[in-house]
């Protein structure tokens, strides 16, 4: 079985070590990592991530510019779990495509469980993308 790549970008190193930790220990993830959205984007598109895990606030370019950058043709069939401390955001999140939203702090299992129920969104995704829809 192929480990699936999942990029984490967000600017809190203690919180990446955390969910790269919990996520590479099932033996299903490679996890990579990136600390703004300017290194997150270039990471998609030199990694080519299966899922990113997003978060809103950063310095520089914010979860909701990096968003917009990931919902564009080629790469849109990728699938976002946004991330962050104000859950005023969430239908902002949801009108740019996000697919699904976790309010920090959060429990590492429903990040994993939210990452379990995602990445069957895939295939079917660049299938679509491929096809031009």
């Amino acid at each position: 079985m192929d480990k699936k790549k999942i990029l984490i970008i967000d600017d809190e190193e203690d919180l990446v070590q955390l969910v790269k930790l919990n996520l590479e220990r099932t033996g299903l993830y490679d996890v990579i990592a990136a600390h703004n959205g300017d290194e997150g984007l270039l990471k998609v598109e030199k990694e080519c991530p299966d899922l990113i895990v997003l978060d809103v606030m950063m310095p520089g370019k914010d979860g909701f510019e990096v968003l917009k950058e990931l919902r564009k043709p080629g790469v849109k069939w990728r699938p976002v779990i946004m991330l962050t401390a104000k859950d005023d955001v969430v239908v902002k999140s949801y009108n740019l495509e996000a697919d699904f939203y976790i309010t920090k702090p959060f429990d590492i299992k429903v990040l994993m469980r939210g990452i379990e129920v995602i990445l069957p969104l895939i295939s079917m995704r660049k299938r679509e993308a491929e096809e031009g829809k």
